[in-house]
């Protein structure tokens, strides 16, 4: 178990000790660098297996670094990756529920840790699963920076491929395209309807359409549909008037939900204008009414200013 430092030997400095002292310095199943200390107490080899012994409990990454301090609310555990996955799986069930129900603070002690049943086998196929669940994390995290690395690339792109705010060509274009976009407002390229309320009691789980209303997702399902799929829509009121969302599906808007339709396929992109509209997404709010319920109007989304380009870009 671990034992924290005194406050005033925590720094900022990077070549001071890594201190590890809960769940908010473990991530995907790494230790994170956040803070760090002149004084060392408890400390974690290579390869140990930390667990977050207060709230959240259960929480476990292994420690890739030489060594590191770990405070009061981390176990440090040595073990292999059976015991590893074992600990993960018992954490996603609940196991630890049982020592902190009732408890003001949610935290578990040493003995709990200590006395709680494992299982065990020979050692051929501990190292079988272990290696499996391995291969499956190591690919997980392969994927999540891939993710992460086409996150910024979008984000990049959205603010190259998109002219900025009163300009009429985007920084960066494609080879034979020179022309200046034009502006033109919402009500010139879509209709814009609003939809209409269904109570949550007649939504059930098993019904075949979502209902869109006012969030930043669906909020239930519904037996019938009052828009048909491929349609941009803006969320009217509520603290997120203005996100913007597309829908692939046939869907029921409701009474806080804005449904925008194209009027031309042929002269406009469904794809290009959402992409236009999420990436102006934060300018909606600058229409948000005074009131106690945020609110973006219909007429605020029909003259909303947007660029486009000829309809081939």
């Amino acid at each position: 178990m671990g034992q924290s430092p005194n406050s005033k030997n925590y720094t900022s400095n990077p070549r001071d000790n890594i201190l590890v002292q809960g769940n908010a310095d473990l991530y995907n199943n790494r230790v994170l660098k956040r803070t760090f200390t002149t004084e060392v107490t408890k400390t974690a080899d290579k390869d140990d297996i930390l667990m977050s012994v207060r709230a959240p409990v259960g929480d476990i990454a292994r420690n890739q670094y030489e060594s590191i301090v770990i405070g009061r609310g981390i176990a440090a555990i040595k073990g292999n990756n059976f015991l590893y996955y074992q600990l993960e799986k018992m954490n996603n069930s609940g196991f630890w529920k049982k020592y902190i129900a009732g408890s003001t603070f949610e935290s578990i002690n040493g003995k709990d840790l200590k006395s709680s049943d494992i299982y065990i086998s020979n050692y051929k196929e501990e190292k079988s699963i272990g290696n499996i669940f391995q291969t499956l994390t190591k690919t997980i995290q392969l994927h999540e920076r891939k993710c992460e690395e086409l996150i910024l690339i979008k984000k990049a792109l959205l603010q190259k491929l998109f002219p900025k705010r009163d300009e009429v060509r985007s920084e960066v274009r494609y080879k034979n395209f020179s022309d200046a976009w034009k502006q033109r407002k919402l009500r010139d390229v879509v209709k814009t309807t609003i939809g209409e309320f269904v109570i949550k009691t007649k939504q059930k789980e098993d019904s075949p359409y979502p209902v869109y209303n006012g969030g930043t997702s669906y909020t239930g399902f519904y037996d019938d549909y009052n828009n048909d799929s491929n349609k941009i829509i803006i969320s009217a009121r509520g603290a997120n008037a203005g996100f913007v969302n597309i829908v692939r599906q046939r869907y029921w808007a409701g009474n806080s939900c804005y449904s925008l339709s194209i009027l031309n396929n042929q002269e406009m992109d469904l794809d290009y204008l959402y992409q236009m509209l999420k990436q102006r997404q934060h300018l909606f709010t600058d229409f948000q009414q005074a009131a106690n319920i945020p609110s973006v109007s219909k007429k605020d989304v029909e003259t909303f200013k947007v660029y486009t380009p000829s309809f081939e870009e």
